[in-house]
């Protein structure tokens, strides 16, 4: 089992529904509980009750009520959509329980900054907006199981994505999630501090193993969703014939990524970037199919898994990368497109949204994470007021 962790956000997902009945009985204890209150004797004709007798009654009236609240409560949990009508506080749950009742949309951060800079904000509350019943989570290697932080934390990034009813914070505990994978003797022998790509090694490595066991879509943290992905099982092309990982999904205990654990230590060279990431996911689909280029917009298919077209993630691609940070005459409309990768390892020079600048990336930022950039506006007020010394 995971251990028990601090959630930065207000959802709450462990409640179940229960039966509970006793054989032999006509009448369960619920409907008992339920005649105490419509059945009233009247008073006039009833023999007077002992204090006793009172006490008793009133102690029924109390259970009672709280059983009907608790029943209204459970199903109010089952509606169509667990985030939109629940009041939420902080609460305490495992990842595994979040992640248990499957579908959860996965980032993962492998370095250890504790502040997420606005690009992993942003992807991750696009996610949130898009897919409203579904759990998001950020793992983070830089958190412990003794790190508290909430809502009013100094990381401007934590106040503003846990105030999102369904994303949620954990610490990023690879030993625990490689147990009972292929991965565990490799990351027990590994040496992080010997690996020249470690961050990236790392990172390839959870998530297959996060997909793995609990099923989901995995995606990188400079990933802008725009639209819900359709398919359950799919690998996304980042140009013909070659796959990307940096957004994928999977139903949990998927061959197909057993396939990719047992090859990503058979294969293990962590001097080659990307060797264990795009590299392995185009090697293992090639074992499977004969991969051809993309006409147009359709996608491939390959033993029941989706081979998505460039164009669903990747409609710029990596060596036009800057073009998402230039202003366009006229902006594109990514009709074809469900998230779109902001090529952020290419990103040298490290350039950032800037308001007011009329970027592409800008015009992302105010359409698919609102609440990011509303952030970003307010920290360029306050870089550009005057300090007490220069006043």
């Amino acid at each position: 089992m995971l251990q028990k962790v601090w959630v930065s956000s207000p959802g709450s997902w462990a409640l179940q529904e229960s039966n509970s009945h006793r054989q032999g009985k006509k009448r369960c204890w619920k409907c008992r509980f339920v005649r105490t209150i419509i059945q009233h004797p009247c008073r006039r004709h009833a023999p007077k009750r002992s204090r006793r007798e009172r006490m008793l009654r009133k102690i029924q009236i109390c259970l009672c009520f709280c059983f009907v609240s608790g029943l209204l409560y459970e199903i109010s949990l089952l509606s169509s959509s667990v985030f939109s009508y629940l009041p939420m506080g902080q609460h305490y749950l495992t990842p595994e329980q979040v992640l248990n009742l499957g579908k959860s949309i996965i980032f993962l951060e492998t370095t250890e900054r504790l502040e997420p800079p606005p690009l992993v904000s942003c992807s991750v509350e696009s996610a949130a907006r898009i897919y409203q019943d579904r759990p998001i989570i950020l793992f983070m290697r830089g958190l412990n199981n003794e790190t508290a932080l909430d809502m009013n934390t100094s990381y401007a990034a934590f106040s503003l994505l846990s105030s999102m009813k369904n994303v949620f914070i954990f610490p990023l505990q690879m030993e625990t999630i490689f147990q009972e994978t292929p991965l565990l003797p490799w990351y027990n022998q590994v040496v992080p501090e010997q690996e020249k790509n470690w961050v990236h090694v790392s990172s390839d490595a959870s998530r297959l193993a996060l997909i793995w066991k609990y099923g989901g879509i995995y995606m990188d943290t400079d990933v802008i969703s725009i639209r819900p992905i359709p398919q359950q099982s799919f690998l996304a092309a980042q140009k013909s014939r070659f796959s990307s990982n940096g957004i994928f999904g999977f139903p949990a205990r998927h061959k197909f990524v057993w396939d990719c654990m047992e090859n990503f230590v058979l294969k293990y060279n962590g001097n080659i970037w990307g060797n264990q990431g795009p590299f392995l996911m185009t090697r293992m689909l090639k074992t499977l199919c004969n991969l051809t280029d993309f006409q147009g917009t359709e996608d491939h298919s390959c033993q029941n898994i989706s081979f998505l077209n460039p164009q669903r993630f990747y409609p710029i691609p990596y060596p036009a990368w800057g073009r998402y940070y230039q202003v366009w005459d006229k902006s594109p409309s990514f009709n074809h497109s469900y998230a779109l990768h902001l090529w952020n390892f290419m990103n040298r020079n490290r350039k950032v949204v800037e308001a007011g600048s009329n970027t592409l990336a800008e015009k992302l930022y105010k359409t698919y994470c609102p609440t990011t950039y509303e952030d970003l506006i307010q920290n360029a007020k306050h870089r550009d007021l005057p300090s007490p010394e220069d006043a």
